[in-house]
Formats: structure tokens, C-alpha cells, sequence
């Protein structure tokens, strides 16, 4: 009886032990959080014991592979034990397949470098297809909290009319965002037809009839591109041109001056600029295909061999045209035109993003999903996502920090970030360069090339990233998507065929008709609140 009696106490002692081991959530157990997932860790790594699969979606660079090709990403799945299942859409489809998903509520776990619009977080955070974070952010997301404690500003930025964060940010402190439109010339040419670096708008048509006349590049063919660029894209477009006629222009059509919100492309002096630059174009100095091609084809066209390009426009030079010609061009100042106009627009481009990654309603696994993506978060992790890994763009120094490694011979720093980063939710604040991580060369250079080139001309105002009400937000996508098509169209028509005199007047009307007054009142609003609230 008392042996019988000895093993029942040890059998239930044992399963009181078993009970509790399994109820306490212990460090080496992990816990089982609200969904289920058996193992997650609320803090630590990895984020869970057992492997778990997450779907996400994502636009991708053109030289990208897929994501879990790239180094950084295992590296990601090996800290976390997380593993994404990436559809990653080129980034001329994305729009497109994006709003598909949403319309037939056919949603992957999340959208990554989501590029979302303030009007989409929005409405789709009213429809409940993407989650509130606030929560999940100060439970789970340690990195991205003491960013929000760095920088409030930032998390005010992310949060939504409503009081919601529904997405996650993305931030570079590097100052470049100013000026996003570099004009390079061919200098190895200008000096084999010993002519001097323009300084005006006329003094650069000359220079482009030169190009196009007298064979510069030696190919005995009509080869030469005098000028190239890409027509509204949000690097390399035409904007700064418009500039030399007393308003510089840019893709939203959109200027701050004394205050005052001004649509660029009902000013006179965008009129006398398309009047003028159809005449470059009727003579062959501008590249028609501005107008149409995309970023591979005019990439191509830097680099060819021998070269062709005589100028162009876009984020750097030595992008379009590759290390071993890059030192064959040079940058233009901003050029004085006819009525002796010499400035650069200064971007609506901010250093700060708020749509840069989004948890939908299909997400069963909300917390490990913050818990991964608040890893990215880390400065040394947001830096290897945005440019590269360590081993491949960086060397850590005997402190720590990421040093650039020297790249080898020929390739190009914008083209292999392409291949190595995925981009998405980065921080990197402006006191993470040179204590966490080296600026890049070609970072470094082009802050030097705004101060030098750039900065003397640059207008002072801009207008700032604004989070507008769900209402506004509804009015201004009512008006502005059919507003926008419409001037882009014209722009597009008048430049390669002519016709803005004969059209101008009707023009105006149509665009008073379709709220253009209405539209511009919604964001002079927001300006003057923004104002009020900063002051």
C-alpha cells in the first residue's frame, strides 16, 4: 500500500511540474500568444522556436532578384526564424495588382515597401483591410519605439487623422531629397569642340545643336542624343528647366512662394517654357522616347559604346553612364534664361515616409509579424537594407561601424544596390552617419554637389508632407488623378508637337471646370494649418 501510495504522489507531483512548465511561458518554452503561434518569443531572438512562413508583397527594383535571393534577407530569416514568401512586382505593375488585391480583398500578410498613398492608408484603414499598429508598436516593436522617442515628429507624421497608425515609416536624415535632378554634360565633347560649359538656356541649345551636328563621339553615324531625360518620373525629369522661365515645375505641378500654394502649369511662364523647348524638340535636341521610355531603356542609352548621350538629367551621373564614363561629364548650374531667370525648384520630396509597410486583415500572425519587421528597425539593420550588406557594401571597423568597402572595377553603386537592398521601413537618423554607419561615397559627393551647384540658386520653400482628413483626402483624389492626366497629357503633346498658343485659353477653362480651383484651395488649407501648427 505504501509503495502504491509513493508512486500515485509522484505521478501527480510529475504532471504538477508538466502543468506548470507548460502554463509559465518560461524563456526556454517561449509562450503561445493569442493566435496561436507555438514558441513566439515576445522579445529575444529568434522571434519564433518553430519556423514559420509569412506572405508579403512588394514592387521591386528592375535589377533586383527575387528578395530571398538577397543576403541581407537570410540573414533576416536566420535572426528571426521567419521565413517570407515573396511576390515581388516589378515597379511599373505594382499600382496595378496592388489595388486588384484590395478590390477582391485577395491579401497577403503584409506589404512591404508598400509605397502606399495617404488617400490608400486611409480608406483602407477605415475598411479595416489594413490593421491599427499603435498597439502592436509599443508591445513589440522596441527599435521602432525609441526612433518614435528620438523623433517624435516622426510618429506624429505617421499618425493618421483618426488617431491610428496604420503604417510603419521610413526615414534617410541625409539631406539629398532637395534637389533630385542633377543635369550632366558631356565635358570630354564640349572640350574636343573647344566649347565653353553653357551658362544660359540659349547658350545650351547651341551646345546641343553642336552634339547633334558634328559627330562628337567619331562614329561617322547620326548616333548622338544632345539630350535626354524622363518625362514626369520622379528623378531625371524636365521640372528644373522650366526653372530659367521664372517657375520651376515638378511632377505634382506644385509650388510653394510667400506662402502661397502656386499650380505651375497654369503660369505664363510655363506656357513660354513649352513654347520654347518644343522648338528643341522640332530641332532633335530633346530625345522623343523622353516621353515614353522606361528606366532600362534609358540606361541603355549611357552606355553605349562609343557613347551617345551629349547631356542628361537624372539622380547622378554616374548611374546613367556607368564608372568608366562618368568622369567624362560634368554638372550644369541651374542656366539664366531669356529674362534672366537662374534658380533650381527645391522638391516636395521629403526624407520622411509614412506608407512604407502595412499588416492587412488576411495577417494571422500580427505581433511575430511587427516583432520581424521591428528588427529592420535596428540603425546597422536599416542601413543593410537600404544599401547593402556587411560583406558585400560594408566592413565593420574595430568600433562597429559600417565602412564602405571599395568596389570593384566597373561597377556601379546605384546599379548593385539595386541587386543587394531591398529597401522598405528604414531609419537611419542623421546622428546614425559616422557612429553607426559611413555615408556612402556617392552620398557624401552628391551633398557636395547641392552645396556647390546647387544650393546658391534653390529656392526657399516647398511644400511639406501634410496629412490630410479622410474628406480632403477624398476631394483630392476626385480631382486631381483626372487634373493630373490631363496637364501631363498636354505637357507631353504640346513639348513633342506643338499647339500650346492655339490651345492655352481652352485649356485654362477645362482645368477651371474640372475643380482646379477647388483642389488648390484644399491644399492652401492644409499649408496654412500645417503652419499654424508648427509655429
Amino acid at each position: 500500500m505504501g509503495k502504491k501510495f509513493a508512486i500515485i504522489c509522484l505521478f501527480c507531483l510529475l504532471a504538477t511540474m508538466v502543468a506548470c512548465s507548460q502554463d509559465s511561458g518560461g524563456e526556454d518554452e517561449g509562450q503561445v500568444n493569442e493566435n496561436g503561434d507555438q514558441h513566439f518569443n515576445a522579445d529575444g531572438l529568434p522571434v519564433v522556436d518553430e519556423k514559420i512562413t509569412l506572405n508579403f508583397v512588394s514592387p521591386k527594383a528592375p535589377l533586383a532578384p527575387d528578395y530571398n535571393e538577397m543576403e541581407i534577407i537570410q540573414t533576416l530569416e536566420e535572426m528571426t526564424n521567419v521565413h517570407i514568401e515573396w511576390n515581388n512586382i516589378p515597379g511599373e505593375g505594382y499600382e496595378e495588382r496592388k489595388n486588384l488585391m484590395f478590390a477582391s480583398d485577395e491579401l497577403p500578410d503584409a506589404f512591404y515597401n508598400a509605397d502606399f498613398t495617404d488617400y490608400e492608408i486611409v480608406r483602407y484603414g477605415r475598411s479595416g483591410q489594413i490593421i491599427p499598429l499603435e498597439d502592436l508598436i509599443e508591445q513589440y516593436a522596441p527599435n521602432l519605439m525609441e526612433i518614435f522617442e528620438k523623433r517624435p515628429e516622426l510618429r506624429s507624421m505617421v499618425t493618421a487623422p483618426d488617431g491610428h497608425i496604420y503604417s510603419l515609416p521610413r526615414a534617410e536624415e541625409m539631406g539629398l531629397a532637395a534637389v533630385p535632378n542633377f543635369t550632366s554634360i558631356n565635358k570630354a565633347w564640349l572640350d574636343k569642340l573647344e566649347l565653353d560649359v553653357p551658362t544660359t538656356i540659349d547658350e545650351y541649345g547651341d551646345v546641343l545643336r553642336a552634339f547633334r551636328d558634328q559627330d562628337p563621339n567619331e562614329s561617322g553615324k547620326d548616333d548622338v542624343i544632345p539630350l535626354s531625360y524622363m518625362h514626369n518620373f520622379w528623378t531625371g525629369n524636365f521640372g528644373d528647366m522650366f526653372a530659367a522661365f521664372g517657375v520651376p515645375d515638378n511632377t505634382e505641378h506644385r509650388i510653394v512662394r510667400d506662402g502661397e500654394v502656386i499650380f505651375t502649369a497654369v503660369q505664363p511662364e510655363y506656357k513660354e517654357a513649352i513654347e520654347y523647348y518644343h522648338g528643341w524638340v522640332e530641332e532633335g535636341l530633346i530625345d522623343s522616347e523622353s516621353y515614353i521610355q522606361d528606366i532600362s531603356q534609358y540606361f541603355a542609352k549611357g552606355k553605349t559604346e562609343p557613347p551617345t548621350l551629349g547631356s542628361y538629367i537624372w539622380w547622378e551621373t554616374e548611374e546613367i553612364v556607368g564608372p568608366e564614363h562618368a568622369d567624362d561629364y560634368v554638372l550644369l548650374s541651374p542656366l539664366e534664361g531669356p529674362n534672366g531667370h537662374k534658380m533650381v525648384g527645391r522638391s516636395n520630396n521629403s526624407e520622411y515616409g509614412r506608407g512604407a509597410f502595412v499588416i492587412t486583415s488576411a495577417n494571422e500572425h500580427p505581433e511575430l509579424t511587427m516583432r520581424w519587421v521591428d528588427q529592420i528597425y535596428d540603425p546597422k539593420m536599416s542601413a543593410q537594407i537600404s544599401w547593402g550588406p556587411i560583406g558585400i557594401i560594408y566592413e565593420e571597423d574595430e568600433n562597429g561601424m559600417l565602412i564602405n568597402k571599395e568596389l570593384e572595377e566597373g561597377v556601379s553603386m546605384g546599379e548593385l544596390r539595386q541587386q543587394v537592398a531591398p529597401n522598405g521601413p528604414t531609419v537611419v537618423l542623421a546622428e546614425d552617419f559616422g557612429t553607426v554607419v559611413d555615408m556612402e561615397p556617392r552620398a557624401k559627393q552628391r551633398l557636395q554637389d547641392i552645396e556647390d551647384v546647387y544650393a546658391p540658386y534653390l529656392v526657399d520653400e516647398n511644400f511639406p508632407q501634410i496629412f490630410f482628413s479622410e474628406e480632403e483626402l477624398d476631394r483630392i483624389n476626385r480631382l486631381e488623378v483626372d487634373i493630373m492626366d490631363f496637364v501631363d497629357q498636354k505637357q507631353a503633346s504640346w513639348l513633342l508637337n506643338g499647339g500650346i498658343e492655339d490651345e492655352w485659353d481652352n485649356y485654362l477653362e477645362q482645368l477651371e471646370r474640372m475643380g482646379l480651383n477647388e483642389l488648390m484651395e484644399i491644399y492652401q488649407d492644409g499649408l496654412d494649418r500645417f503652419k499654424s501648427n508648427i509655429e
